[in-house]
């Protein structure tokens, strides 16, 4: 840090290094809640298991396998060649597009909207790249900006159709056949070899450019990707599937989760020596609880013939726990009962408290009920969400327990991947930033220091176990009824989403992608009331707002900056 070549910018290395923190911050409370929306809202993980998952994944993806070396311009978007007589224009530059990013992802988060933390960058660095060197320097074209709009549309439209196929597939030949926990347990190592298969090209192609998987040959590209999924349905078969069968078959109530590590004594043991399940124990979670109708319409025969899955329901669903506020009384701290804000108050004024109320604040996230929230939501964005659900079907609870797993799986890989790759969305200006601060030099490419993936990263673990329930709350139940079913056929749309469009080039955004999956499987419902309409554009309001806000933000603050009065 001594070694600086630029000392008298000292000020600006350090407010690059705060909106760098608060740019990460939210990107964990925005972005990473995409990637275990479903998985909470289906309750095929806790809020809690899936922060614990989020924080490990994210964070190892950020420092083992993120990029070492960031685009000095996010995307190229603005000419570097401009800045080389003056570096430090470019970094005041990079540090003002950060305060422009964080400023707008703080704003999104805070009234919980889905936006891309890509496109906020990029925006942010459009904007101050005008303000500094004007429109001409900007890269308009398909390589530049065009390709963000068009990816608002081409994102969204993929990966709809394929969670909508993946989904249909499994809904006609599994989920509404008779006997379809059977069903599932055939079709499953298929399924496992398929999506393990798929998430390997995701980690190779996308998710680990450090680790220069990309780089492999095509032998050993094609012989990682099978062999991982031969090594994954090898596993299954040994572990899982003897479990399940004997907890979802023979119903096995005794069976905790970490009998799954004795799986292959149970291809041996005796299942006439089960108890039977008392009537007050549940086999599996019931994963619509809350949601279902607490009187039933009337089977029509097609219905009784439908399988395992139960009918269309057109009462007014079970409240949950209601809520004494609804989503728009208050701000940041949704959800805070008058009795928990009153106890803060009290411990903002006696100091002895202040390390206790920290710990109620990091914690405050963890102590939410997601699924509560999105049911009971107000608003306009939350009315109408139960008679949304009237227009689902409800399918048995058994089947979709095996789909949780699978979800679990996909949810984390996703999450490895966005870790390693949109860190650089706080990483690479601040890296730049440092770069300059240190060389006083402009390059094409500059190195991302470890210590800068290492903050960034402990700043996106934070931001996500604090607010990432505020977007879990308006995405997931809130947008369509959820189950491990639905959420593992959209976040495997998703996956396929992203490893074609690394393939090809073409930019995508993972809120869009699961955004887009979780639409069309609503649609697969055959009713279009069976999505919240409302919600969905909520969120191409905040994809069409994003690049210009930001940009706006960063671009007025460089702008003043750069112009302003100097003495002589």
């Amino acid at each position: 840090m001594t070694d600086a070549a630029l000392p008298e910018f000292n000020y600006i290395f350090a407010i690059a290094v705060i909106f760098a923190f608060l740019d990460a911050f939210n990107i964990g409370a925005n972005d990473v809640a995409n990637s275990f929306s479903s998985s909470v809202s289906s309750r095929a993980l806790t809020y809690w298991q899936a922060m614990i998952l989020a924080a490990i994944m994210e964070f190892l993806g950020a420092v083992l396998a993120g990029s070492r070396v960031s685009d000095t311009i996010r995307s190229k978007i603005i000419d570097v060649q401009s800045f080389e007589n003056d570096p430090s224009v470019l970094m005041l530059t990079m540090a003002c597009a950060l305060v422009g990013s964080s400023i707008w992802l703080s704003i999104a988060t805070s009234i919980g909207m889905p936006v891309s933390t890509t496109h906020s960058i990029v925006g942010a660095v459009i904007g101050a790249g005008i303000a500094a060197n004007g429109s001409d320097h900007v890269e308009w074209g398909w390589d530049g900006f065009s390709q963000i709009v068009a990816s608002w549309f081409i994102a969204p439209a993929i990966t709809g159709a394929l969670s909508a196929t993946i989904f249909l597939i499994t809904k006609y030949c599994i989920l509404e056949r008779k006997n379809s926990i059977a069903k599932a347990l055939l079709f499953a190592p298929v399924i496992v070899f398929i999506c393990f298969s798929i998430l390997t090209m995701l980690v190779v192609w996308k998710g680990a450019p450090n680790l220069k998987l990309n780089n492999l040959s095509t032998g050993a590209t094609v012989g990682s990707i099978f062999g991982v999924g031969a090594v994954a349905t090898l596993l299954y078969l040994l572990f899982f599937h003897p479990y399940f069968t004997r907890k979802l078959v023979y119903e096995d109530w005794t069976l905790k989760f970490y009998h799954v590590l004795a799986g292959p004594t149970y291809y041996f043991k005796s299942t006439k020596n089960i108890p039977p399940k008392p009537d007050n124990v549940e086999l599996v979670i019931d994963y619509y609880r809350g949601r279902r109708a607490e009187i039933p319409v009337v089977l029509t025969d097609d219905e009784k013939n439908a399988g395992d899955s139960s009918p269309l329901v057109e009462s007014q669903i079970s409240n949950i726990d209601p809520s004494p506020q609804t989503p728009d009384d208050i701000g940041y701290f949704d959800y805070v009962t008058p009795a928990e804000r009153k106890l803060w108050r009290s411990m903002i004024l006696k100091p002895k408290h202040w390390i206790k109320l920290l710990w109620l604040l990091l914690t405050h996230g963890w102590r939410q009920d997601v699924i509560s929230n999105q049911a009971n939501a107000g608003g306009v964005l939350g009315h109408g969400v139960q008679d949304m659900y009237t227009k689902s079907k409800f399918y048995d609870t058994k089947t979709e327990h095996v789909f949780s797993l699978l979800q679990a799986f996909t949810a984390c890989t996703m999450s490895f991947a966005h870790g390693s790759n949109d860190i650089s969305n706080a990483a690479g200006p601040l890296s730049s930033v440092y770069n300059i601060w240190m060389t006083n030099t402009v390059g094409s490419k500059s190195e991302v220091p470890i210590w800068v993936l290492c903050f960034t990263a402990g700043s996106l673990v934070l931001g996500c176990w604090m607010f990432a329930y505020k977007l879990m709350s308006n995405l997931g139940n809130k947008m369509i009824l959820q189950s491990p079913a639905r959420g593992f056929a959209i976040e495997l749309g998703a996956a396929c989403t992203v490893v074609m469009a690394t393939r090809l080039g073409i930019p995508v955004s993972t809120t869009q992608c699961a955004v887009g999956g979780t639409i069309f499987v609503g649609l697969c419902n055959m009713d279009v009331r069976g999505c919240n309409w409302k919600m969905v554009l909520w969120c191409y309001l905040g994809w069409f707002v994003t690049l210009p806000v930001a940009g706006l933000i960063a671009g007025l603050i460089n702008g003043i900056i750069l112009n302003a009065p100097r003495w002589s």
